[in-house]
């Protein structure tokens, strides 16, 4: 079991060192670190501007409503499913969406194409006002981004009964209807998931797909993803409490990041680990990733900050993937305390296999392994993804819509560099039918089955997390809950982020 360390992380403290011995360490130089200290320069009242409004523009509350019965009332025959194509939204909708006239060519316009029952319309929202118990109905969203969002849903269920002439039909209508600049969430969730639905459909037509990621880019909008919302940082620093508590009175650790990018969440776990009063621990890390370059140039950074701590520290970077290695490439000692840390994240396979990667954890035997899991179905058919990833997504961009105006550059990064790449992973490019392989759902269920046994996140952890959201106004609904030795991040009453700490039974 593990030992409780009575220190905790001083996020500020520790950011504040870092700052000062590494100003050059900044989205310029594309593998820096995070050089803020303070909570970022936000609007000091909600934006009220169209679209921006969360009183009125809460798309992910409207999503829920509407796709909870998808899946349920889908049929299971492809006879049955082609005939419920043309009838999905109004099964979904009843009388609150555009009444639909007989299918006409491509040329004509959608508002050929659409005609509202004004007075159904008008019915149903006074029906679907916010209820007693204070959830929002669907006159949440505007005529246009409701008109959107019903297409789209039509689009996904054409793709997924292979009617790929309609969907690319309805995906050229979409992309022009909407933009990523666009003023509403709803707008800019529509035209990222059309984007990725497209690929998918040029991709059946070809039978290929591959992808192009460029690292630098996306690691540039991770990290303005880390300095406007708290996500992030509750990954970094919860995750760093459990590892801090694992190496309690250990003279030897050894961190293996599974995908560790720039290290941004490194340097606060050094300082702390330099000022324990028993002496700083030799500190080995094993940093994960495809591009060898960064990898090299993310320990360059981490040895310098070590240094200027006075830390023993080694860096060995590894181009390669998690479920690809041995236990021969870690570079395992006697005597060394293990931790192995996975932020995930849906930008592309980070792990690879993951039955090879299970394997591999149990015969390193960790101390901890301390886990950060995106609340989204990953698995199972194109629609069960469509669903569960369209109300994870626009949950984020509500939360993103709250407090950043439309226009604002770090808002749009984000949200085309980081949050695209990742519908598009999961729409176009990943799921078992892509890539042939069963991908966990939960790694949480699979850890517990194959033998570790789970760490209850410590009230230290729980003081960290709530520490980062003090660093955002409240008034922007982000949620915290403890429960089943997990914390949860969410926004309002859907949760995104769950992080959970394991060990194993033979832990070194």
């Amino acid at each position: 079991m593990l030992k409780g360390g009575s220190e905790v992380i001083h996020q500020h403290g520790a950011l504040d060192s870092m700052q000062q011995s590494n100003e050059h360490w900044d989205c310029a130089s594309l593998v820096g670190f995070p050089g803020i200290t303070s909570a970022p320069n936000y609007p000091s009242k909600p934006i009220t501007d169209r679209g921006n409004n969360p009183e009125r523009n809460e798309l992910s509350q409207w999503v829920e409503h509407v796709t909870r019965q998808l899946i349920e009332d889908f049929p299971e025959n492809e006879t049955e499913a082609m005939t419920y194509q043309d009838n999905i939204v109004p099964a979904l909708l009843g009388e609150l969406r555009p009444k639909k006239v007989a299918r006409r060519n491509s040329s004509e316009s959608m508002e050929q194409q659409h005609q509202w029952n004004s007075h159904d319309l008008a019915r149903d929202e006074n029906n679907m006002n916010i209820n007693e118990t204070g959830t929002k109905g669907m006159n949440g969203l505007d005529d246009q981004g409701l008109n959107l969002i019903t297409h789209l849903l039509e689009c996904a269920v054409a793709i997924s009964v292979d009617n790929l002439g309609e969907a690319h039909r309805m995906l050229l209508e979409l992309t022009q209807m909407s933009s990523p600049y666009g003023p509403s969430c709803a707008e800019r969730v529509v035209v990222y998931f059309a984007k990725a639905m497209a690929s998918r459909v040029i991709n059946s037509w070809l039978g290929i797909c591959s992808p192009l990621i460029n690292y630098k880019s996306v690691h540039c909008a991770f990290q303005v993803f880390n300095n406007i919302s708290p996500f992030i940082k509750f990954a970094h620093f919860t995750s760093n409490q459990a590892i801090l508590e694992a190496f309690h009175r250990r003279d030897r650790v050894h961190i293996i990041d599974v995908d560790i990018m720039q290290g941004l969440q490194w340097p606060a776990l050094f300082h702390i680990l330099a000022t324990r009063i028993e002496g700083p621990p030799h500190v080995t890390m094993t940093g994960m990733g495809t591009s060898m370059e960064l990898l090299i140039e993310t320990g360059k950074q981490l040895s310098s900050f070590a240094k200027h701590l006075g830390m023993s520290f080694e860096f060995h970077p590894i181009g390669k993937k998690i479920g690809e290695l041995d236990i021969t490439m870690l570079q395992i000692r006697r005597g060394e305390a293990i931790a192995i840390h996975w932020l995930q994240h849906s930008l592309y396979d980070a792990t690879g296999p993951d039955w090879k990667t299970m394997r591999l954890l149990q015969e390193v035997s960790p101390r901890v392994i301390t886990l950060v899991e995106q609340e989204i179905p990953l698995g199972g058919s194109f629609l069960d993804r469509f669903v569960g990833s369209l109300h994870y997504y626009s949950t984020i961009f509500d939360s993103l819509g709250a407090f950043l105006h439309s226009d604002d550059s770090s808002r749009h990064n984000v949200e085309h560099g980081l949050l695209y790449r990742e519908i598009n992973n999961i729409l176009a490019i990943g799921g078992p039918a892509r890539n042939g392989e069963d991908k966990f759902k939960h790694w949480r269920s699979e850890l517990s089955r194959n033998g570790f046994m789970q760490v209850p996140m410590s009230t230290n952890a729980m003081a960290q997390a709530q520490l980062i959201l003090n660093m955002f106004p409240p008034v922007h609904g982000y949620s915290l809950v403890q429960g089943d030795g997990t914390l949860k991040l969410g926004w309002k009453d859907t949760s995104l982020y769950t992080a959970s700490a394991w060990t194993s039974p033979n832990s070194r």
